[in-house]
Formats: structure tokens, C-alpha cells, sequence
């Protein structure tokens, strides 16, 4: 099996259920420092993260319709951090989130991951 690079893209897309729009953008912007993509498409509110409109990127959005139901587990989506996995949970509970599992090191191979809500 061909090993990734730290340039390959793991996700494609991913959409993420949510009820208050603004809040959800409001704390995605602030976390990654980013300005998401406000469109309604096919009956969905969806705010996209801006690499969805670059070819060859993994992306996906917020969203909300009568098909996508936020759950009490919710999904998991692991987004990339890089380069500093650390400074994007440094953000995470200024922005009203919470760490349900710190910066943790998986393998040399693969690097850290976290867990947040």
C-alpha cells in the first residue's frame, strides 16, 4: 500500500449537519481563520469551506435541510491542522467549542489528532 503524502488528500467531502447557522460559521471561521462561502443550493443553507473552490482540494461545508440532522454524536470529519495542529485547539474554546481530547500522537507515520465539540 503507497503511503500518503502530507499533500494527499484524505477527505473528499464532507458536509456537517448543523441548526444555527450562525453560530456554526461564526465558530468555524474563527477557529481556522478562514471567511467560509454562503450559498442555498438544491433546498440546503450551505457555508463551504473556501478550498471547495479549488481544484484538486478535499473540502465540504455546514449544512442545513430537512435531510441533514445534526445527532448527539454528530459525525466525525478529521480536517487538517497543519501546520500546527496545536494553534487551531488553542482556538477552539475562545470560540465557544470544547477539547474532548487533547493533541494526542498517534505514530511517526501519521502524526497527532484531537478530538473537539
Amino acid at each position: 500500500m503507497e503511503k500518503m503524502s502530507a499533500t494527499t488528500n484524505a477527505i473528499n467531502w464532507f458536509e456537517i449537519p448543523m441548526t444555527d447557522v450562525l453560530r456554526a460559521k461564526a465558530f468555524y471561521e474563527r477557529i481556522f481563520e478562514i471567511e467560509m462561502i454562503s450559498i442555498d443550493m438544491m433546498g440546503m443553507q450551505m457555508h463551504m469551506f473556501p478550498s471547495a473552490m479549488e481544484p484538486g482540494k478535499a473540502s465540504g461545508g455546514l449544512v442545513k435541510s430537512e435531510n441533514h440532522v445534526p445527532s448527539q454524536t454528530g459525525c466525525v470529519i478529521y480536517l487538517n491542522g497543519n501546520p500546527d495542529l496545536q494553534a487551531v485547539l488553542n482556538r477552539i474554546e475562545p470560540a465557544g467549542g470544547s477539547i474532548t481530547m487533547p493533541k494526542t500522537f498517534i505514530d511517526a507515520d501519521t502524526g497527532y489528532m484531537a478530538f473537539s465539540s
